[in-house]
């Protein structure tokens, strides 16, 4: 690689540890966006993001701090999921229904249904947030969690700063309307990518047509989930405040999409909305793997080891977020030493393999040693020093 393209590259932004530790071109996609007009939408805030690299495709008023209603039980889910996966809740671990948290038999609001004082279990509880979208589960599993509603909140505002959810504060485990109890569609699409990264298996709630509980069946809201194949998520809100809101994802081939709408006027709309800013994405960007994770790209010399290579392989899929119309004009440079001195530890890194268009690095990926490498003994080690020397002398 020449050092010009490395110099551009040096300026490429790092992508949080979610973003798959792939580095990208800042300047790249805004150039690419503007070939391509977003469709229309009446909502009051929208995102287009894409998932592998967290670029925003398309958006109206983006960082715009808004009611997110329920959408706000996104955060709730994921704490909850995250500590399920920690071993520090378990599926089964029974969750109290206080009188607080009750609904008593409310139809104004989502609820679950628990009975009063009676318990759930923490799996039951969290298919009753994400599909029923369950007031009652929310605060049940933020008492059970924190002790009340309010520190609970305190943990889904630390959790935010660490996803980098700067537009966003909670007031509640819910989304029912309070002063200063605001989400951004940006953050909203920062936490729907964390939900699909971090969740483990528990992400395949979202997609769950339905859940029964206490003999009442009740369908997810996500009106996309039965029209459109390709969508596995994320979640519904409403309030009269916050208008109707759908965070949803959907994964095509090499590409996923996270789409976020705001202050719809329906619940129709919103379900249009999402669906034609998917379409819309889908049709003019592609997700270009390159490389996959794990292939051989080269064998490179080794010095003072008893064998002359190690084998060099991708740490992480290679890909390239573009328009369709460039898609082909993506090519490959490998940046790795002439050689390597043992010992070699297995996976460390040696080079990276980079993407380049129009002759700008957009993407890399380390490349590491597939096995460690000892390092020969002291006797043949002094000899080869000698003979590489020389070599070095020759060649001057």
């Amino acid at each position: 690689m020449t050092l010009s393209a490395l110099t551009v590259f040096s300026s490429a932004r790092c992508l949080p540890a979610v973003a798959l530790g792939i580095c990208f071109y800042v300047g790249y996609m805004a150039n690419a966006q503007a070939v391509a007009t977003a469709p229309t939408i009446e909502a009051s805030a929208y995102v287009l993001m894409d998932y592998n690299t967290g670029e925003i495709l398309a958006q109206k008023n983006a960082g715009a701090a808004l009611p997110p209603a329920s959408l706000t039980k996104m955060m709730t889910s994921y704490l909850i999921e995250q500590r399920l996966n920690d071993g520090s809740l378990s599926e089964n671990e029974p969750v109290r229904m206080s009188e607080n948290a009750w609904c008593r038999g409310s139809s104004s609001q989502s609820c679950m249904y628990v009975p009063v004082n009676s318990t759930a279990p923490v799996i039951d509880m969290l298919r009753g947030i994400i599909i029923q979208s369950g007031n009652d589960a929310s605060k049940a599993m933020a008492e059970h969690l924190a002790g009340d509603e309010a520190s609970f909140a305190a943990l889904m505002n630390t959790e935010a700063q660490k996803l980098g959810m700067t537009r966003s504060h909670f007031v509640n485990a819910t989304g029912m309307p309070a002063d200063g109890h605001v989400a951004s569609a940006r953050d909203l699409a920062v936490l729907a990518r964390a939900i699909i990264q971090n969740s483990g298996n528990y992400y395949s709630l979202y997609s769950e047509p339905s859940f029964t509980y206490n003999g009442i069946t009740q369908g997810n809201r996500n009106a996309l989930l039965t029209t459109d194949p390709t969508v596995d998520g994320l979640k519904t809100g409403h309030t009269s405040a916050a208008g109707y809101c759908l965070v949803a994802s959907s994964q095509r081939q090499n590409m996923r999409l996270i789409s976020v709408i705001l202050g719809s006027k329906s619940a129709q709309s919103r379900a249009d909305d999402s669906r034609a800013l998917l379409n819309w994405g889908f049709g003019h960007f592609a997700t270009v793997v390159k490389a996959p994770k794990g292939q051989t790209v080269t064998d490179v010399p080794v010095r003072y080891a008893d064998i002359e290579q190690v084998n060099i392989i991708i740490s992480d899929t290679l890909q390239v977020l573009t328009t369709k119309a460039m898609q082909d004009n993506i090519t490959t440079v490998l940046d790795v030493p002439a050689y390597i001195d043992a010992p070699i530890v297995k996976g460390q890194q040696v080079g990276q393999l980079v993407a380049v268009m129009d002759g700008k690095p957009v993407a890399a990926v380390p490349v590491i040693a597939s096995n460690a490498v000892a390092e020969t003994g002291i006797i043949k080690r002094l000899w080869q020093r000698f003979v590489y020397w020389l070599k070095d002398k020759v060649n001057q």
